[in-house]
């Protein structure tokens, strides 16, 4: 079995390759993302494996001596929140450059254990990554899909935000393939909240009530004292922004559902940047910073944006 059949774009001069690997069940996960990693291993590659654990023992099992040149990580601790995913494969890459080996990755960030906006937002990510590789160094990154185990939605979704994708050993182009709207790449609306909304709208001089009310959430869901200040620093900073660049005034609404905290921070601003807050700020913390604070400290952060006006969604876990 190869993973190169079909597909005649060599990673090795075209840069960036991003493909979904459709497959059923863990015998043919093992056996086509092996295959991967000994093709690798043939060219002597740099590989880094996102998988779960349980994945992790199979390869390294699967692979024996051959997995101690090999990266891997844990997804559950890497990729919780799907938006902080980019800057580990960015920082990898950057740091393998100046050996000038070729470079392989499997990155599986849509399991069925996630809820669907979680989903949504492996979807984002594997689209958003196109944009962040987009005619970089050869690098050939395979993301893995459950088909017996995966929401028939999440696979279409797949073939939409992956260029190519493979199956059954044999490769080809997605004829489904959409590129990141540029122009408006958080323009899809956010579901409605869910349960009781509690709202305070807020100026300069009103951020006071912006606090008090995620901490009076956050202590409704039975958060720790540390996971309260997270949630808060993270809100706090994301209705600085929207003071600073927002329209000067912004609407908190928060609600509670069991022991998950979502809040959402509305404005007058527009974004357009697909990778603001997945890549670091600059040294000068001018852009983008809120919203990266926001997914380090967050288990999800969800925008939709439109000219209209920007609600950022951020969802926490006691």
């Amino acid at each position: 079995m190869t993973l190169e059949v079909g597909i005649r774009r060599d990673p090795h001069t075209h840069g960036y390759r991003h493909d979904a690997f459709f497959y059923s069940g863990m015998d043919e996960f093992i056996r086509g993302t092996a295959q991967f990693l000994r093709d690798g291993l043939a060219e002597r590659a740099a590989m880094l494996v996102v998988v779960s654990a349980e994945k992790i023992e199979r390869l390294k099992a699967e692979l024996g001596d051959g997995a101690e040149s090999i990266t891997f990580r844990d997804m559950s601790e890497v990729g919780k929140n799907p938006a902080r995913i980019i800057p580990v494969w960015q920082a990898w890459v950057q740091e393998q450059m100046s050996a000038g080996r070729p470079l392989r990755g499997i990155g599986e960030p849509a399991t069925p254990d996630r809820r669907f906006d979680e989903l949504m937002e492996c979807a984002r990510h594997e689209s958003f990554l196109n944009i962040a590789f987009e005619g970089s160094e050869p690098f050939w990154l395979l993301c893995p899909y459950d088909m017996a185990t995966l929401e028939r939605n999440v696979v279409d979704e797949a073939r939409r935000t992956h260029p190519s994708w493979i199956a059954d050993g044999e490769g080809r182009a997605s004829d489904d393939y959409v590129p990141v709207d540029t122009v408006a790449p958080f323009s899809p609306p956010l579901p409605p909240l869910l349960g009781s909304v509690e709202s305070v709208q807020f100026i300069d001089d009103e951020m006071r009530l912006v606090r008090e009310l995620t901490s009076k959430a956050a202590q409704t869901a039975g958060f720790s004292r540390d996971k309260e200040w997270d949630l808060v620093l993270a809100v706090n900073e994301l209705a600085t922004n929207s003071i600073r660049h927002g329209g000067g005034v912004g609407t908190l609404r928060v609600a509670v559902e069991g022991d998950r905290v979502v809040c959402e921070v509305s404005d007058q601003g527009h974004i357009r940047d697909p990778l603001i807050g997945r890549v670091p700020p600059d040294a000068a913390g001018s852009s983008g910073r809120g919203l990266w604070i926001a997914n380090q400290l967050c288990d999800l952060v969800q925008l939709h944006s439109t000219p209209s006006g920007t609600t950022v969604r951020l969802t926490m876990r006691a």
